[in-house]
């Protein structure tokens, strides 16, 4: 018997073992890597030293605002051209619209953070005082210290008309978001065009809507509630809109398992679709809320100007923190511009609170109940258990571990 010579191994063997045996070098799949760093940093460097040179040595150029607009081009450059050593096209026009896009967000996060570090720089005279939010300017004037008046009259006028506001706005615009998502049809159809026409409306449109029928035609006094009216005309598109965007998001799967189990179609909406899209819903509100709680123009046509407290928001003159913000600035006295952005501070800190509130209110996922609900729903369940039991005259089951802690907790 013969054995056959060992044939030698080809170059393309050679090289497939040597593969197999040393192994291939992974590909790290993390959002950062170190060459990214660096590249990020050389190319913002050079773009800076190439702009100073260009600006400064070789050609006459001068300006701020062209200074950041060629070395945001350039930086632009130089990165693609450095992530091109060690990716392919695709993964350099990634690169690039990543950095775009975060550079965008990062211009947007600075411009907010400046104005409201600017607005409570400016006001950081009238802050610390504390009659600033307990006294009206009935008293004060605009040669009169920062240690007198303040700007309880316009907190007390922004609440309520953003609480009527919002008792008008909130209900009427679920109701027409389910109905542009549940009733389909030609006069859906319109109504959601009228609604975007709408989200897109003036301010002093809507003011001199409501001047004109409320005020004028039907002869009420300029008030709270005529103010609270505008803005509502205001705010009503936005939830809209937002709440159908939310609502058509909701599955469709969800609708026919309830409409299996027999369920109809109100009983749904307000089961199933109401809930899951609950957060949305939240998030459409403060959408609306933020368009309605800045406006000055429908406060100053519908509600005019007081230097006094007005708690009733049916008669009378009532002033809000943003017409309040723009009297105080028109002053030429230091004092009175403190007032203004001092004023200006404190809406922010009113939205950012009603934000919060909002967020409590509304924040929770599908079918995530608060301890009460989940009590009453085991209740339920108990008195139901009970009830099947004395009908098959079989003693009621004891209660399961589950029910007991929250039991202990109610009593």
């Amino acid at each position: 018997m013969t054995i056959a010579p060992e044939r030698p191994a080809t170059t393309a063997e050679r090289a497939a073992s040597a593969s197999v045996s040393v192994g291939e070098r992974r590909r790290s799949v993390s959002l950062l890597r170190a060459t990214d760093v660096y590249a990020l940093l050389g190319a913002a460097a050079a773009a800076l030293s190439l702009t100073w040179l260009l600006f400064a040595r070789l050609l006459p150029l001068s300006g701020t605002i062209g200074f950041l607009a060629v070395a945001y081009g350039l930086f632009l450059g130089l990165y693609g051209l450095l992530v091109s050593f060690d990716e392919n096209g695709p993964a350099v026009r990634d690169r690039l619209a990543a950095v775009v896009v975060q550079s965008l967000g990062l211009v947007m996060v600075v411009a907010l953070g400046f104005v409201v570090v600017f607005t409570l720089w400016e006001g950081r005279k009238a802050l610390p005082h504390l009659n600033f939010f307990t006294q009206d300017m009935a008293e004060a004037g605009p040669l009169d210290p920062l240690s007198a008046g303040g700007i309880l009259h316009a907190i007390v006028g922004t609440l309520e008309q953003i609480t009527v506001a919002l008792a008008l706005t909130v209900p009427t615009g679920m109701v027409c978001a389910v109905f542009l998502n549940e009733v389909p049809g030609r006069f859906a159809r319109f109504v959601r065009t009228v609604v975007e026409a709408m989200t897109a409306l003036p301010s002093i449109v809507a003011g001199l809507f409501v001047y004109a029928t409320v005020i004028l035609a039907l002869g009420f006094d300029r008030s709270g509630l005529a103010a609270s009216l505008a803005l509502a005309v205001m705010m009503l598109p936005i939830i809209i809109r937002a709440a159908d965007v939310v609502i058509r998001l909701v599955p469709g799967t969800l609708r026919e398992a309830s409409y299996a189990l027999g369920t109809s179609r109100w009983r749904t909406v307000w089961h199933v679709v109401l809930p899951t899209a609950r957060s949305g819903l939240t998030t459409s509100v403060i959408l609306g809320t933020a368009r309605g709680i800045g406006e000055t123009s429908p406060v100053l046509l519908t509600a005019g100007f007081t230097a006094e407290i007005n708690g009733d928001p049916l008669s009378g003159p009532q002033v809000s923190l943003p017409l309040a913000t723009f009297e105080f600035v028109k002053s030429p006295e230091p004092t009175m511009i403190a007032r203004g952005f001092g004023t200006a501070a404190v809406l922010m800190a009113l939205v950012l609170v009603l934000f919060v509130v909002a967020r409590v209110i509304g924040g929770r996922g599908p079918g995530q109940l608060t301890r009460r609900q989940e009590h009453r729903r085991v209740e339920a369940s108990r008195r139901d258990a009970e009830r099947f039991a004395a009908r098959s005259g079989r003693p009621a089951p004891r209660d399961t571990p589950r029910d007991t802690p929250m039991d202990t907790r109610s009593e």
